[in-house]
């Protein structure tokens, strides 16, 4: 799946995608629940997600903020830690079984100062993340829920079909029982 998606982007060479894909060598398969990475683990690897689904979120004393998520095909990392090289204020949980492919932070920036084009690669995914997250950030000064969650399924309609409903309320910051009312 992997060198699937890999070969997809224009302007890998297969040199770039043979010296990339062996380095995604940790193999991660979590159960219902396990974690990726808990709060105060400094984060080692960018993964990809093969199956299941996962959550990124924010501990607080009375609720988790769900930030993120991750689902087949798409990166997860706990990205401030990864930068920083800090403990992580984040957890990253499987929300059903689980299979991910990890490169280490080591190998990628390795890999990004030989291959020019794994850094354009990295960037673009930086940028992607960027976008994003301003984006998110507009979602949540929103005041109407309804306006929150059109944005999100205009812009993700996936996220419905693998993230079950509880977390994305969390997400959109409201409430199950707000989201289930709201006619998706």
């Amino acid at each position: 799946m992997l060198r699937t998606l890999l070969q997809q982007i224009p302007y890998f060479t297969p040199e770039d995608i043979a010296a990339f894909e062996p380095l995604w060598k940790k193999q991660v398969h979590l159960n219902r629940y396990d974690f990726l990475i808990r709060q105060g683990q400094v984060e080692q690897g960018l993964y990809f997600v093969i199956s299941g689904a996962l959550r990124i979120y924010y501990p607080l004393p009375d609720e988790e903020i769900c930030v993120g998520f991750g689902y087949p095909n798409t990166l997860m990392i706990s990205f401030p830690s990864f930068v920083d090289g800090k403990p992580s204020a984040y957890y990253i949980q499987a929300l059903k079984k689980s299979e991910l492919l990890g490169i280490s932070k080591t190998d990628l920036v390795n890999l990004m100062e030989e291959r020019p084009n794994i850094k354009r690669f990295w960037y673009e995914q930086l940028e992607k993340a960027l976008v994003g997250k301003i984006e998110r950030e507009v979602d949540l000064l929103l005041p109407e829920p309804e306006q929150r969650l059109q944005r999100v399924m205009q812009r993700s309609p996936h996220l419905f079909q693998h993230i079950p409903k509880k977390y994305i309320a969390s997400y959109l910051r409201m409430s199950p029982e707000t989201l289930s009312r709201l006619k998706l």
